[in-house]
């Protein structure tokens, strides 16, 4: 693979707590984009209720008690909705984090999808923690860019299609968990204590700061001076004022950020894209990450996913260092939260380990294999496209190349390989003749009756 360019994106790599004193000089890509789009995206809810409650009392009124029947049945199927959609969240939260919440992994993992100043396409990391889903996200991206813009500079991409291509990467994403609705979890801002950081850069920012003060900062004025402060910056900023200042940015701690997570339903891919176009900042602002992989776990299923992990006694996201397991990298990248980067299933030792089932659209491929920590099957080193993420001690890079001759569908020479060592899961390069007519069923190759 001479030829494939490497694009480092410096990060915790998923398997090695020695990744925690190097977070702070690891990038992948990105720089937050502040936004104040949850605010426009609760108004516009709020507007749909609005709208929902004058098309109910119109169609009790206009069509009978009929109408009013199947509109209350409707509502409470939306109910419904959201309670199973707050449930979930909840066991979700448990298996990313554990029984509690660090702030300080909390913290390295808000940081929303922003493009690098230098290279328009490249995703951006702060901190050491969210490569486990930065790196897929940017893997999908730059499939998307060989496959549909061949012969591209990425260096003269314009910011909007860059958005576009996020976007369409992160449906991606999103369809390779084959669920027949699509749950996006976004994030509303309540009136509570809320840590102001920085004061916002415009009018419309300003006058919008000013409606928060209210509710948020006017609770913090006794207890956060500082947030007081900039609350009162916020109120009376002028237009002059405005270009001086940074982006509005509110922190939450992780109880404030769970209690906000809110969820839509979307029937088709489509719409999901629609979505994301129309409320970008929910990509953008500081909760940008977390959000999305909720939203893949969610649409998942909780039981799905855990049915693929099978052992969920040890959090996804670890507790100290922060860097992701590898069953979240699989799930981004494959759709199935299964632990293991080998083919298929594996017996060890009497038990059945899943690994990958299908040839990837990326590939995964690990310095841990040379030191035989684990084994990467074919289908992930042979993707569909060629792009991988490459795991090693420290990192999570994302390695892509223009020449498609380095991927191929699977050859039936690489067939027999893979299905050969499946029943040979201890490398020994032979089996017993009691298997035999196991692979050659397997190969297709047995044409009488068992």
């Amino acid at each position: 693979m001479s030829d494939a360019c490497e694009r480092e994106q410096r990060s915790e790599k998923c398997a090695s707590p020695k990744s925690a004193s190097t977070t702070a000089s690891m990038t992948l890509a990105s720089t937050a984009l502040e936004s104040t789009g949850g605010q426009h995206q609760q108004q516009q809810q709020h507007q749909r209720q609005v709208e929902l409650s004058m098309e109910t009392d119109s169609a009790a009124t206009s069509t009978g008690p009929a109408a009013a029947g199947r509109q209350q049945q409707h509502q409470q199927q939306l109910l419904h909705f959201h309670d199973s959609d707050m449930r979930e969240l909840r066991e979700i939260k448990q298996l990313l984090w554990g029984d509690s919440v660090r702030e300080d992994v909390f913290r390295r993992w808000s940081q929303g999808f922003e493009f690098s100043d230098v290279e328009p396409s490249a995703l951006v990391q702060k901190q050491g923690g969210p490569c486990a889903v930065i790196a897929p996200v940017q893997a999908y991206l730059l499939k998307i860019i060989i496959m549909d813009m061949p012969g591209i500079q990425l260096t003269k991409l314009p910011s909007d299609k860059c958005q576009s291509l996020l976007i369409e990467a992160l449906c991606n994403i999103l369809k390779n968990c084959r669920a027949l609705r699509y749950k996006i979890v976004t994030l509303q801002r309540r009136s509570t204590k809320e840590r102001r950081l920085t004061p916002p850069t415009n009018i419309d920012d300003a006058s919008e700061a000013s409606e928060l003060t209210i509710g948020i900062d006017a609770a913090a004025t006794v207890d956060d001076p500082t947030a007081a402060t900039a609350a009162a910056a916020a109120a009376t900023v002028t237009g002059n004022d405005a270009t001086l200042l940074t982006r509005l940015n509110l922190e939450l701690t992780p109880e404030q950020f769970h209690d906000r997570l809110h969820t839509l339903h979307f029937d088709h891919i489509s719409e999901v894209a629609r979505y994301y176009m129309d409320n970008y900042s929910q990509l953008s602002h500081t909760y940008g990450v977390l959000l999305f992989m909720y939203s893949v776990f969610l649409t998942k299923g909780i039981e799905q996913v855990t049915s693929d992990i099978s052992d969920t006694s040890e959090p996804l996201i670890h507790s100290t260092y922060g860097y992701g397991a590898q069953s979240l990298i699989n799930l981004m990248l494959t759709g199935h939260a299964v632990a293991h980067v080998w083919d298929n299933e594996q017996d060890v030792g009497g038990l059945k380990l899943r690994g990958i089932c299908e040839q990837s659209d990326i590939g995964f491929i690990t310095l841990m294999e040379q030191m035989r920590y684990c084994t990467v099957g074919s289908f992930f080193k042979n993707p569909r496209y060629p792009v991988w993420v490459m795991g090693s001690d420290t990192h999570l890079t994302v390695l892509f190349s223009n020449e498609k001759r380095l991927v191929s569908p699977e050859t039936p020479s690489e067939t027999g390989r893979r299905i050969f060592k499946s029943y040979d899961p201890e490398g020994n390069n032979f089996i017993s003749s009691t298997l035999l007519r196991d692979v050659l069923a397997a190969l297709n190759l047995v044409s009488e009756p068992a």
